[in-house]
């Protein structure tokens, strides 16, 4: 088969797949105490699940919707259908097993090539469900546990995932943590055992298919003392005309001397509301590394944060966000040093082009006790066209004398020498624009795995030709 060698051989439509009749079981749109109560019997909760659902839908009516970022009036939760089960729901640990037309979707996406040539484990959900997981058996020899976090919650780590479970997230942290306490469904459990280093990376991939559902997905990771993992998380949707809601949690807990990396890819289609919430503590001596990269959805609230507890510890961002027409998304991440000689750095990228507007939104804070810590926010903005907007809100609140703390922030647009240099070596206009962007964004794409980083610099390409719906 002959190699893609053009910008425009680039096929988008695998990530427009839409598999009609899969929903064999839904709840009714809307949000109540039926509908938790429900969720919880289909879960077959613990009792003290229930509670905490029920206490997160309190929580949710009670608080305001979110200020800081762009408007939300477009997402009514009475239109949003909360739980979709495909029919043929089981998971299985064998990918022949996986219901025909669900696994054609995941296998245009890529994701048991990835398996079988770059990936320790995979799990894949579609819709509410996780429909398949699976761990190499030179892993699992490993003591490295990697599961749904539903079949966990049953089972021996029970009480591990009740002592972690929506701690560092708290569902009064803002509105849609509390919605997503109340109906998370699905997602992931991955705990690394002390000194384990897993030398190839996990993954979960989220595919929200179903028209007007949100997917509320719960990835609970505890990397313990010594230990290393690096966890890739995908994400895509299909487009539709009407208003599609993604509110996950992501935790993660890394121990003493612990390393973890945490690489997204966010490929939603564009009428996604993406109001994730990610968060990390790091304890003495361990680090922790997110790698973004931020395509897609209608408007986005994305602000990974790292906590960093223990003496010496630190945590490292770096992301790469794309808005095109029609897109707002509000992103950046969070630093809180709380400890004596701790780091964190960010460098960040934003594009934006056919009107589209980012917003970078950094907050670095020192606390007293963190002495001799250090921190320093990089965030550079292209804007392809006088339409479209860049901005950046840093905030630092450093309580004490004793740090280091830095910010620069650049902005600017193309550059006609660099594109008339690059059409005078043969290339189009378009060609030469899009690969001037895929440069700008190489600080992300250079920490991906190969097969990754290919997608980024595709999906990239396909923004520059205004091909992605």
């Amino acid at each position: 088969m002959k190699e893609k060698t053009r910008v425009e051989d680039v096929d988008r439509s695998i990530y427009d797949i839409k598999n009609k009749d899969l929903d064999a079981y839904k709840f009714q749109s809307g949000l109540d105490q039926d509908v938790v109560l429900q969720l919880s019997y289909e879960k077959n909760d613990p009792k003290w699940m229930r509670s905490f659902r029920l206490r997160c839908l309190e929580m949710f009516n009670e608080m305001n919707m979110p200020q800081w970022g762009p408007a939300i009036d477009g997402l009514d939760m009475d239109n949003i259908v909360t739980y979709v089960r495909p029919k043929d729901n089981k998971m299985v640990a064998d990918w022949d097993e996986v219901p025909d037309e669900i696994k054609s979707t995941f296998e245009r996406l890529g994701i048991p090539q990835a398996e079988r040539e770059a990936l320790a484990g995979v799990g894949a959900q579609y819709d509410s469900e996780l429909v398949y997981h699976n761990l190499k058996e030179e892993v699992k020899q490993q003591g490295v546990i990697y599961s749904d976090l539903e079949s966990a919650l049953h089972g021996e780590y029970a009480d591990m995932i009740r002592d972690h479970f929506m701690k560092l997230v708290p569902p009064n942290d803002h509105k849609f943590a509390a919605l997503h306490g109340a109906v998370w469904s699905g997602g992931s459990f991955v705990y690394v055992p002390p000194g384990v280093k897993v030398e190839i990376p996990l993954q979960s991939y989220f595919r929200l298919n179903a028209p007007g559902a949100g997917q509320f997905e719960h990835t609970l990771i505890i990397v313990d003392e010594g230990a290393d993992l690096h966890f890739i998380e995908g994400c895509s949707a299909p487009k539709y005309n009407i208003a599609n809601l993604h509110a996950g949690c992501v935790e993660l807990f890394v121990g003493k001397n612990a390393k973890m990396r945490y690489s997204t890819i966010e490929n939603w289609s564009k009428n996604m509301y993406n109001l994730n919430t990610k968060k990390a503590r790091v304890e003495e001596g361990g680090s922790v590394e997110w790698i973004s990269g931020s395509f897609g959805s209608h408007v986005s609230y994305l602000y990974p944060t790292s906590v960093l507890a223990g003496r010496g510890a630190s945590s490292e961002f770096t992301g790469v966000t794309f808005s095109g027409g029609g897109q707002d998304l509000d992103t950046g991440c969070k630093a809180i040093h709380l400890a004596p000689d701790t780091t964190s750095f960010v460098n960040t990228r934003s594009i934006s082009k056919d009107g589209g507007k980012n917003t970078f939104r950094s907050s670095i804070v020192v606390m007293p006790e963190a002495k001799n810590s250090k921190a320093a926010v990089s965030c550079e903005s292209l804007m392809l066209d006088s339409i479209s907007r860049s901005d950046t809100i840093p905030a630092m609140d450093i309580r004490t004398k004793d740090a280091d703390i830095g910010h620069e922030a650049k902005i600017g647009k193309i550059s006609d020498d660099a594109v008339f240099y690059l059409m005078s070596r043969g290339l189009s206009e378009e060609e030469a624009k899009a690969l001037i962007v895929s440069g700008f964004a190489d600080n992300v794409s250079k920490e991906l795995p190969l097969e990754y980083a290919v997608e980024m610099n595709n999906l990239i390409r396909l923004e520059m030709i205004g091909s992605i719906g």
